[in-house]
């Protein structure tokens, strides 16, 4: 027996920063190595591109000494080197056509790894079980996975656009130096480029935690502020929108103080690159200075020798941006591979087979074998609970709020996996089944509906996204919704609202019950399903409720007693267990807790 295990996830700050540095680029990889070929031809543009870039100083360094003649020489006009100021044109485009060249070839590689991520954190999502989306906010989540493929952009972005060419530039320019002056050249520049780095990483990672606390508080500020938005009438209720506004600007109070002190760690941050940076340029201008005065350097030389570290450095000054930028994409990627990395408690079995309903014109036949089951293991919910329904009949189960009634449908439904026993339907345990088949194979009308923010016809076909427009009307007939849909302005177009805010309770539970209708299960589920309907619509819905469970096993969750007075047996529970069971007149002449239900709804149904 599988069992449901609420395994925790340590939050990514909480781990090794730079083995989780790692293993997002381990991630990563695989999505980028898909297109190999790609890959490697944006890296030879990049080579490509520096090289050209390295050439255009030499030429223009070239172009000088050979211009160093007397400005009033007759031969000045025959001496100037046509052929270098060509080249030197034909090189700054080179240079600007190989980096567009690999920014155009990597566009795909970018693209589509962000699209293959962004859909596989999708559907894991979906694949997870119900706790875990019980226990996330759905602001905070959402807001993972829109940074996550962000930082993969970002990362791509400054790591093949940024950090990578500064390091090629910087090893042709160390080489060039070293070939062509005194070791002093390169030993300055590379003295200048280490402290350069080390400070920029210390004092960066010194800044991290700064961001990081400004993002968890930009989610806490997210996440509170769509709860409070979806909950909008509930907030208008009880006149909480003083509480709720200041349970968000505490988030965002403490969000401005993160903020700030990453600002000021930003200013000494910079002015340390500066003064590393001009440092490094005075030594190396006052070397080659020294060298143009003792004649073993041209004036050209000079000029190169500035245009080269003035290059070099330029990039050099986004490199704290650019690290931290790379620092935080890796840490928001984190968090959405986190999610994706998440164990399915409810996974289908090995070599799991699709569930066969051995009589579809009667529906499957549904065991429950002395199932017990808990959410929290310090509270039991079922207790050794058994019935058996029939194929083609009717069940109904009855009982006080918290008895566990709702549950029995989340079981069967596989949304989590029980502790003991085992429920068969057609004899086939649910958790030897893949999970999609036993979920085609039922329907279900729950107590609390949620509609998609879309059109009412949209809704309706959402249980057989395939089915014909007549096939959507009929649903909405036999839902005995179809009256009231042709006389709004819209028809099947009307718009809902988020959550189905627009329509009544009654009108959100007809379309239920017609998407579920169209989607033409073999058994039904109706969790007080006529909570919300009105007395005539409830006994007409009644009458149509006979009529399709003659073709199917039904499963009524009811807390009126009068909607299920027809059914082949009545299951009364309390308490996790299972106290009466029978047909409403034999329950009635037990005159036991049903008999007690009974009497107490018909005197309300009097007063």
């Amino acid at each position: 027996m599988r069992h449901s295990s609420g395994r925790h996830h340590a939050d990514p700050s909480a781990n090794s920063s730079k083995d989780n540095d790692w293993r997002v680029i381990r991630d990563l990889l695989p999505y980028l190595l898909e297109y190999k070929f790609r890959v490697a031809l944006a890296l030879a543009c990049l080579i490509a591109a520096k090289l050209a870039n390295l050439g255009i100083p030499i030429l223009m360094k070239r172009l000088i000494d050979a211009l160093n003649i007397k400005a009033d020489a007759p031969q000045a006009l025959v001496i100037v080197p046509v052929a270098l100021i060509i080249a030197y044109g034909a090189l700054r485009i080179s240079a600007s056509l190989f980096n567009e060249l690999r920014e155009g070839i990597f566009a795909r590689v970018t693209q589509n790894a962000v699209r293959k991520v962004a859909l596989q954190v999708f559907e894991h999502l979906h694949a997870l079980a119900l706790s875990f989306h019980l226990a996330r906010q759905t602001g905070g989540v959402s807001r993972d996975i829109e940074r996550g493929t962000r930082g993969i952009q970002s990362l791509i972005s400054y790591s093949l656009y940024s950090i990578l060419p500064t390091l090629i530039e910087f090893c042709l320019v160390l080489g060039y130096f070293a070939y062509s002056y005194d070791f002093w050249f390169a030993g300055i520049t590379l003295t200048a480029l280490v402290l350069y780095i080390g400070f920029t990483v210390l004092v960066t990672e010194w800044r991290t935690h700064f961001r990081r606390t400004m993002n968890e508080m930009d989610s806490k500020a997210n996440q509170k502020a769509i709860d409070s938005l979806l909950n909008f009438e509930t907030v208008k209720y009880f006149g909480n929108e003083a509480f709720e506004a200041k349970r968000y600007d505490d988030n965002l109070i403490r969000y401005q103080a993160a903020a700030i002190k990453s600002q000021k760690s930003l200013a000494l941050l910079n002015l340390g690159q500066q003064t590393i940076i001009a440092t490094g340029l005075v030594l190396i201008l006052w070397r080659a200075t020294l060298g143009v005065v003792n004649g073993s350097m041209t004036l050209g030389d000079l000029v190169l020798v500035n245009t080269l570290m003035i290059q070099l450095y330029v990039p050099l000054n986004f490199l704290g941006v650019i690290y931290r930028e790379i620092k935080q994409a890796l840490t928001d990627m984190d968090r959405m591979f986190s999610l994706l990395n998440t164990e399915k408690e409810i996974a289908d079995a090995p070599g799991a087979s699709p569930l066969h309903i051995q009589t579809h014109s009667l529906g499957p036949d549904v065991r429950f074998e002395h199932v017990s089951f808990h959410y929290d293991a310090k509270r039991e919910i079922l207790k050794d609970v058994s019935f058996h329904i029939p194929a083609g009949t009717i069940a109904a189960v009855v009982g006080q709020s918290g008895a566990g009634k709702s549950t029995l449908a989340r079981l069967l439904f596989r949304f989590y996996d029980i502790q003991s026993g085992s429920i068969l339907i057609d004899g086939q345990n649910i958790q030897d089944v893949t999970q999609a088949s036993l979920r085609k194979a039922i329907g279900i009308v729950p107590q609390d509906t949620v509609l998609f923010n879309d059109t009412i016809g949209y809704n309706i076909a959402y249980g057989d996204p395939s089915a014909s427009t007549e096939a959507v009307h009929e649903a909405a007939r036999a839902a005995q919704i179809d009256g009231f849909i042709k006389h709004l302005p819209d028809g099947y177009h009307t718009q809902v609202g988020e959550r189905g805010l627009k329509l009544s309770g009654g009108e959100k539970q007809r379309v239920a019950i017609a998407r579920t209708l169209l989607k033409k299960p073999a058994m039904l589920i109706f969790d007080e399903a006529t909570s919300a309907l009105d007395s005539k619509t409830e006994r007409a819905f009644q009458e149509e409720l006979l009529n399709l469970a003659k073709n199917r096993t039904t499963l009524i969750i009811a807390h009126r007693l009068s909607t299920i007075i027809h059914a082949d047996q009545i299951l009364v529970m309390d308490q996790g267990q299972i106290v009466e069971r029978g047909t409403h007149s034999e329950l009635l002449m037990a005159n036991g807790r049903y008999t007690e239900m009974w009497q107490m709804q018909e005197r309300v149904a009097l007063d």
